[in-house]
């Protein structure tokens, strides 16, 4: 699939992949976690599986992220909000589906908060609302939280390749996006995907968020053996089972 861009209102060149669905079917709209992008496993399997089951799909790269213009560590989570808005009002029409894997989870929830007429359901993987703040500020070393607050970066050694910087700004900013202090809005189903072994996002997380949100259509799975990506054959499978749903309940 060719990669085509567009502008967002913030003047962000973003790159996208875009499949229109049939016959009045959801549209999922998927969101890539902290430093991953649209090139992933996980994103192109629905992506497959939509287009094979007449439902749309949108993916996209966040500013700083894969194929999109920008540097990452430029962005926070306002920046990845306006271009997580940016493409569902400028790439999509209809029902959405919000399909969120890690800070995509949170992009997700904010979204469906300020796009409420539109986001029907939400497929959320290892979902990380909050982490700049209860996740990954408060696993910093003293030393490294007082070299953020001088410097205005500290560098996070990663799993996942080169190590992250972890920027002043990406911490401040974050704190006015915190959604797990208080009922978050969404009465919409929603399916959560979450690995007992996630060594980024602990398990108890995912409890904190299925409690927060006012819908009584939300069922967590737990999966005792599963990581952070939950890319494996199985968790894939898991992930396009739940879409399914989604589709289902979700269509005009």
């Amino acid at each position: 699939m060719t990669t085509e861009y567009f502008t967002s209102p913030e003047g962000r060149r973003l790159a996208f992949n875009k499949i229109p669905p049939v016959n009045g079917r959801p549209t999922f709209i998927w969101l890539s976690g902290y430093r991953s992008d649209m090139a992933g496993g996980k994103a192109q399997a629905v992506s497959s599986w939509a287009w094979q089951t007449g439902n749309g799909a949108v993916l996209f790269d966040y500013s700083g992220h894969g194929e999109s213009e920008g540097r990452f560590e430029d962005g926070t989570i306002s920046s990845w909000r306006e271009d997580t808005l940016a493409a569902i009002d400028t790439l999509s029409e209809g029902p959405l589906v919000l399909v969120g894997s890690s800070m995509g989870g949170w992009m997700a929830l904010l979204a469906a908060l300020a796009r409420p007429e539109r986001v029907k359901g939400l497929v959320l993987i290892a979902p990380a609302p909050d982490f700049t703040e209860k996740l990954m500020w408060a696993g910093l070393s003293q030393a490294q939280q007082e070299e953020i607050m001088t410097r205005g970066v500290t560098l996070r050694p990663s799993d996942y390749g080169t190590p992250d910087p972890i920027t002043k700004a990406l911490i401040e900013d974050g704190r006015q996006w915190q959604i797990l202090d208080a009922p978050i809005a969404f009465d919409g189903p929603v399916r959560i995907l979450q690995g007992m072994e996630d060594p980024d996002v602990p398990w108890p997380h995912a409890l904190e968020i299925n409690e927060r949100l006012t819908s009584s259509d939300v069922i967590l799975t737990l999966i005792k053996d599963g990581d952070h990506r939950l890319s494996r054959d199985q968790d894939v499978a898991r992930l396009i089972a739940a879409c399914a749903d989604m589709a289902n309940l979700t269509s005009a």
